[in-house]
């Protein structure tokens, strides 16, 4: 490599640690309380995080994070998370039955396609282009065909419908496509979608029967800078829309702990919540799960801290802004800070 770099950055991973992104405090003394339980007999973390711990520990069997927790994650975790996407999508009702923990979303992304891949013929996805590079590796390991569906760079990396029906149409014959693949915040564009282009994607779901696979990364969703631009999940838009969209269109919602201002990668844990699915299915998702006996426990505790974090009035409230705000200014700014 020519050049006068004294140092390279490889940021293929997607590791913001790795880049020099700090971890957020308030997640780690949590950790820290749960994995040492004597430290919570001291002073030496703030109040709210003794006390978050010391609740944790007692869903855990035990009372120890060495512990399995059910093969879908704790329900305890479960529960704060549904919350927490209820509060985000304006009340409409989230069911700690229909989240699963996975060990981050490519395995909650394998469990999908399982499922979605059982009838004869030749499985397809729809995907976008460009795409997440970790995506089309995934579904040659697991032998689905890739239909890729074009995003226009000139008008903000925005779905035309038109694109979508083309790819679509040319795939009739070889192959059969059961899904169709979505990032929104995108990965790697960074687009965020509007209201009515998720309209538009649903209702084109809906016409070819296909299930929604979404990755709203919930550690991106708070990152929207843009003028204009407003995160809304897939799944608030699809209960607004009312039938037969609301109740018919089949969604998995996929979420991570790995990017981000969290950018816990090394915790190994996502979730993904499935709306509009049969519970037989969810059932079957289970099973497909139990290879796993639980996701990591560690990264259950920090989704549980990523889905309600520290409120205004708490003793942690204030530093954990700052320490937020200022992981954003690093991360947004390609700035390399320490605090």
């Amino acid at each position: 490599m020519s050049g006068s770099f004294s140092k390279v950055l490889d940021l293929s991973s997607e590791d913001p640690h790795s880049a020099g992104i700090k971890p957020i405090t308030f997640v780690r003394q949590v950790a820290a309380g749960c994995v040492y339980p004597r430290i919570l007999q001291g002073d030496a973390l703030p109040p709210d995080a003794r006390l978050r711990a010391q609740k944790l520990l007692s869903h855990f069997d035990g009372g120890s994070v060495g512990s399995y927790t059910e093969t879908c994650g704790s329900m305890h975790v479960r529960n704060t998370i549904a919350k927490s996407v209820s509060l985000r999508d304006g009340g409409v009702q989230s069911s700690p039955e229909q989240v699963f923990i996975t060990v981050d979303t490519q395995r909650a992304l394998m469990v999908m396609l399982r499922l979605l891949c059982q009838s004869e013929g030749v499985c397809a996805v729809m995907i976008p282009d460009p795409a997440p590079h970790t995506l089309t590796r995934l579904l040659d390991r697991m032998g689905v065909v890739p239909v890729t569906y074009q995003l226009r760079e000139q008008s903000g990396w925005s779905f035309e419908r038109a694109a979508l029906n083309r790819s679509i149409q040319a795939s009739r014959g070889r192959c059969f496509p059961r899904a169709i693949y979505i990032s929104n915040p995108g990965n790697p564009t960074g687009h965020v979608q509007s209201r009515e282009s998720i309209q538009h994607v649903i209702r084109f779901a809906a016409d070819e029967e296909l299930f929604l696979l979404v990755d709203e990364e919930s550690v991106y969703q708070d990152t929207v800078f843009a003028d204009g631009s407003e995160f809304v999940s897939y799944k608030r838009v699809l209960a607004e829309m009312g039938e037969p969209y609301s109740d018919g269109v089949q969604l998995a919602s996929l979420h991570s702990l790995s990017n981000g201002i969290m950018g816990e990668c090394g915790f190994r844990t996502g979730y993904m919540e499935l709306v509009n699915v049969d519970e037989a299915v969810m059932l079957y998702a289970e099973v497909l799960l139990t290879g796993d006996l639980c996701p990591p426990v560690i990264g259950q505790i920090t989704l549980d801290v990523m889905a309600d974090p520290p409120h205004p009035g708490e003793p942690s409230y204030s530093l954990y802004t700052r320490v937020r705000a200022k992981a954003m200014e690093a991360y947004f700014c390609h700035e390399i800070n320490t605090f």
